[in-house]
């Protein structure tokens, strides 16, 4: 990846957008950046309920003789909170979605408001997260390891000492509720195009959202594709920014842009047999859950066309991304959600490949300009769904047909 294009990527990373607290991202960042290369007679969106941004390549276009697609990527970040002002001057804190003995030792940001001047925010920092202060005052099992840090052991530490502690806290105007941040802007890594820090989870999906449209405005545009390039909110506590785009908008297709895991490298879940999806091996493709097979079908054949690599991953119940944003608003269109696998999800050290990425933004514009240049419309995937009534019956293999390599598939599988 070229180093300007990783310069967006770390910038949008690093725009402090917690949850609810998103505009850093979505107005400092990302719609500059739309407003640098979309053409002219192109449109960006604004919510009053701060569900995001949304760049729409056809604003004004007749639905009869356009597809409109939408793809989305989310702009908040997990976060922690304030929960209470010790005595000490230790601020609680709760890990949200983090697991609360990863964060312990690293640098944060806490952003408050002026109570001063309401509507105005200061960032503090010089901080860290603690528990437990020092092995030494550890309790027997957490020091031997049969027992964990635990959320509520969770406090900012800022150093405060002398008299009245909780006072000085309390006049820097800090209250219950306040975000903190990790503070680990992403970096390259040490094997060759990979990278690493927080927050993947998901600027990624907004960096590639953010490209597919670069893409898309600099060869044209398309005639037949309306495209709706949503960065949405508050994904991490429920998707409510997505699902009031997808209620505004009614897309006829969306796509959830979210990282992905890569099960493959990691630890102790051998045994629970998930996808082998890997960091390095292009973008994955959820199937199962609400996703359409049909759309999933068209997105692959434009990848293959191309050569861009993809892998398939699966969804239960929930992908668990943006993808559902249409079902939960009650809509009728055709989803599914796409990702890149990374390693350390939900950790200061989060860590991804740029191939991964870059095969996903290439993946989205390819599958973009095949619904043009096929004239895909809503009424194709009204009518195209699959059906297995209508199968053909798979024959045996002989063995002695295979590749060479084949017997070693099975030994090469990990039993950690």
């Amino acid at each position: 990846m070229p180093d300007e294009q990783f310069d967006l990527m770390r910038r949008i990373l690093a725009a402090p957008s917690p949850i609810g607290l998103e505009g850093a991202m979505t107005h400092g960042v990302l719609e500059p950046y739309f407003r640098s290369f979309m053409p002219d007679g192109w449109a960006i969106h604004r919510f009053r309920g701060n569900a995001g941004i949304v760049l729409d390549s056809m604003p004004d276009a007749d639905p009869n003789n356009t597809l409109s697609v939408m793809l989305i990527g989310h702009a908040d970040k997990i976060r922690m909170q304030v929960r209470s002002i010790g005595p000490t001057g230790k601020i609680w804190v709760n890990s949200d979605s983090f697991l609360a003995q990863t964060l312990i030792g690293h640098e944060v940001q806490l952003f408050s408001e002026n109570p001063e001047e309401p509507g105005s925010y200061r960032i503090l920092e010089g901080g860290t997260i603690e528990a437990v202060g020092a092995i030494h005052f550890a309790a027997p099992k957490l020091r031997s390891g049969t027992d964990g840090i635990k959320g509520n052991m969770l406090y900012l530490e800022l150093q405060v000492h002398g008299e009245k502690k909780k006072a000085q806290i309390e006049a820097l105007g800090i209250r219950p509720g306040d975000p903190i941040l990790l503070k680990r802007p992403i970096r390259r890594g040490f094997s060759p195009d990979t990278f690493y820090g927080a927050y993947l989870d998901n600027g990624l999906g907004c960096f590639v959202t953010a490209e597919t449209a670069r893409l898309v405005a600099e060869h044209g545009g398309f005639d037949h594709v309306r495209c709706l390039f949503g960065i949405a909110t508050h994904e991490e506590i429920g998707r409510y920014g997505s699902r009031v785009m997808a209620r505004k908008f009614a897309p006829d297709v969306l796509i959830g842009a979210d990282v992905s895991h890569d099960f493959k490298s990691a630890p102790g879940v051998g045994g629970r047999r998930y996808p082998p999806i890997a960091m390095g091996q292009g973008f994955s493709l959820d199937a199962g859950s609400i996703t359409s097979a049909q759309l999933n079908t068209l997105i692959a054949e434009a990848a293959k066309a191309h050569d861009v690599p993809m892998q398939f991953d699966f969804g239960g119940r929930d992908t668990g991304t943006d993808a559902m944003a249409g079902v939960f608003a009650a809509i009728d269109t055709a989803a599914t959600s796409v990702g890149f696998p990374i390693r350390n999800m939900h950790t200061i050290s989060e860590s991804g490949h740029t191939a991964d990425v870059l095969s996903a933004i290439w993946g989205m514009y390819y599958a973009l300009e095949s619904m043009d240049e096929q004239d895909v419309m809503a009424d194709d995937f009204r009518t195209g769904h699959p059906r297995l009534d209508h199968v053909t019956a798979i024959e045996a293999i002989d063995p002695a047909t295979l590749y060479e390599d084949a017997e070693a598939d099975e030994d090469e599988e990990e039993d950690d």
